[in-house]
């Protein structure tokens, strides 16, 4: 029995694969610096998906060699239409460096784990390389490097402002957030003749145009212009009052055309498209994915990001939360769009069906996990809004927040025959559950809660209080920490209830804008009181187009334009995580001493120990330095 997989059920990525199909020549060829996983949490295979759809010829390149000879990039030819390039499911440089910019030793999205297989700042480079090699092509940029970058930003790894990433890289057209509708108007009207050079009113696109030419007319749009990438470059209150615009624009059901100057060029940032229908999302997720990695990556190992969510099911897009560090909006929209219930269950029938499925399906979530068919009640309200967060300061009256669509959801996939468990492993906002913050009176949040704590927890839950100071909270655009306090009892008694022993892990921010030194030790010792050993925790790293990063840059609020203190610094930030980790004996002096020089001698007993015990301590180290020995712990 020939067990050898069917590899015409994959996008080609080998010449051997288009000549196997008889072609002669490709429409679209796709650029991408992650290996090509065919499922539907990888955007590449989502773009290939819909451009096949369409019934073009596509084919991709995945993770070129943009070292040597450049022969990756010349394997296919000439495209018929474009070439698409993104940097994949990452920013390129978030997925190289750490927070304190340290190299990262591995890369998710690739076979084997193994880092170095792509170069910084992906799209840029992979498109100056194809603008060399064919000039005459158009090259279309997308995905979340190109999304984040469309205007000009603060990049953290250079450490200064970038203008938008068409002038840095060269390409013709740039598609934010999700590119199903915006890329299925570009192939319709290229398909009729239509020349790429005048697609310049397509929704949800950017483009460069000589700033002595007319802005391209559209009557249903006005246009908002920003201040020039030069004006930003000298006045960082400049820069941060753009990003106000930008992000207001970016969630509003009607939006205004974005115009910024950058050298010669206008920067045109056309109105993004409105939510995708249920209609139109399933169809994105019912297009005919393998749901598996292509099969000439079997011999190099597994890819980790695909191990994550092998097994998984998504059931929206889109987070109304509007969290101050979170790109989740700016990329995704802060409008729901939610899948049909018969789109989602068939999917859970096609992962029952995966040779390797042992029976747990191991998310059936989104970027919040339950935020599933939440939307407006009256959507004219919706229509006029421009609020960045339906949820923040309070929640918004016309924000249906029922939870029973969701339960109901997560019960009939619990009824399939081949489902042992299914878990929510996707963040879950802890503040829609409490009565204390989400007034809904339906009675479907215990119900939703009930039903995650006794049938949908894989041992321990993870939520993200993120900070406990009210201030910090507030910068963030998250709940007071009261609320958490209430989510935990809750936890707590619907666990005993059920005889359960599922631990709560809660996600931290160090060095966020906003927060101090002695925020991080109350955070610690409030934590510490509650039981918590901290684990989930990270220190802030700016990406483009979120306000902490904005105020990281400029030391402005880009709402307020007052100042607002952020750590920045190594030291700064060495010091708020090292709080994080008051039970590691090697930090107990040095916390000991950022205390008592704040004068919180307090929190010194609360974090490390008993104050005679450490007052006895501190003598022997110095008796015994006296006498040259060297001190032993008893």
């Amino acid at each position: 029995m020939d067990t050898r997989p069917d590899w015409s059920r994959w996008m080609p990525i080998t010449k051997k694969e288009v000549e196997q199909r008889d072609w002669d020549e490709l429409d679209v060829i796709l650029i991408s610096g992650d290996a090509y996983v065919d499922h539907p949490a990888f955007g590449t295979a989502v773009i290939g998906r819909i451009l096949e759809s369409e019934g073009l010829r596509v084919a991709i390149v995945a993770q070129p060699n943009w070292q040597d000879d450049l022969r990756d990039f010349k394997k296919f030819g000439t495209p018929r239409l474009f070439f698409g390039v993104t940097s994949g499911c990452m920013d390129s440089m978030v997925n190289h460096y750490t927070a304190g910019k340290r190299k990262r030793s591995t890369d998710a999205y690739t076979p084997g784990g193994k880092s170095g297989f792509r170069p910084d700042y992906s799209s840029k480079v992979y498109t100056q390389i194809l603008k060399t090699l064919y000039p005459d092509v158009p090259v279309l940029l997308g995905g979340i490097e190109a999304s984040l970058r469309r205007v000009t930003h603060y990049d953290y790894w250079d450490d200064k402002l970038f203008p938008n990433i068409l002038s840095m890289s060269g390409a013709d057209m740039l598609v934010y957030g999700m590119g199903e509708l915006p890329l299925g108007e570009i192939i319709r009207l290229m398909q009729k003749g239509v020349p790429f050079s005048s697609l310049d009113t397509i929704p949800q696109t950017a483009i460069l145009r000589p700033k002595e030419s007319p802005v391209p007319k559209n009557k249903q749009w006005k246009d908002l212009h920003l201040s020039s990438h030069e004006k930003c470059l000298k006045d960082k209150r400049a820069f941060a009052a753009n990003f106000k615009h930008i992000e207001q624009e970016s969630n509003k059901v009607h939006a205004n055309r974005l115009v910024q100057e950058c050298g010669d060029e206008n920067l045109i940032v056309n109105p993004p498209y409105p939510p995708m229908s249920e209609k139109q999302i399933d169809q994105s997720f019912d297009l005919p994915y393998t749901r598996q990695p292509h099969p000439k990556y079997h011999k190099r190992g597994s890819i980790p990001a695909y191990e994550m969510i092998r097994f998984s099911v998504n059931m929206h897009r889109g987070c109304f939360g509007g969290c101050s560090f979170c790109t989740i909006s700016a990329h995704q929209g802060k409008f729901i769009a939610s899948r049909s219930e018969d789109s989602i269950l068939k999917e859970v029938e096609q992962v029952t069906q995966m040779p390797d499925f042992k029976g747990y399906i191991s998310d059936l979530g989104g970027p919040s996990a339950n935020m599933y068919r939440m939307k407006g009640k009256v959507q004219s309200i919706c229509d006029r809004c421009v609020a960045p967060s339906c949820i923040h300061p309070v929640i918004c009256s016309n924000l249906d927040t029922s939870h029973k669509a969701m339960t109901d959801l997560y019960r009939k996939v619990d009824e399939h025959p081949k489902v042992k468990k299914a878990f929510v492993g996707s963040g879950i906002r802890y503040d829609l559950l409490v009565d204390s913050y989400n007034k809904n009176n339906d009675g479907s949040l215990d119900e939703y809660m009930e039903q995650v704590v006794s049938r949908h927890v894989c041992g321990r839950l993870k939520v993200a209080p993120e900070h406990t100071s009210d201030a910090t909270l507030k910068i963030m655009r998250k709940p007071s920490f009261k609320h958490f306090h209430e989510f935990k009892k809750k936890y707590e008694r619907l666990n005993k209830k059920h005889g359960l022993n599922q631990p709560l892990i809660p996600y931290f921010i160090s060095s966020h804008p906003g927060s101090t030194e002695e925020e991080m030790a109350n955070l610690a010792a409030e934590t510490k009181d509650m039981g918590f050993r901290l684990e989930q925790v990270q220190d802030f790293t700016p990406t483009p187009m979120t306000v902490a990063t904005v105020i990281y840059y400029s030391g402005i609020h880009p709402y307020t334009l007052r100042p607002v203190y952020a750590a920045i610094s190594k030291q700064e930030k060495k010091k708020q995580h090292m709080f994080f980790f008051w039970y590691k004996r090697e930090n107990h002096k040095q916390i000991r001493h950022e205390l008592m020089k704040m004068g919180r001698e307090d929190l010194i007993e609360k974090l490390i120990g008993d104050k005679k015990r450490l007052a006895k301590r501190d003598h022997l180290v110095r008796r015994a330095k006296k006498k040259k020995k060297p001190f032993r712990k008893s």
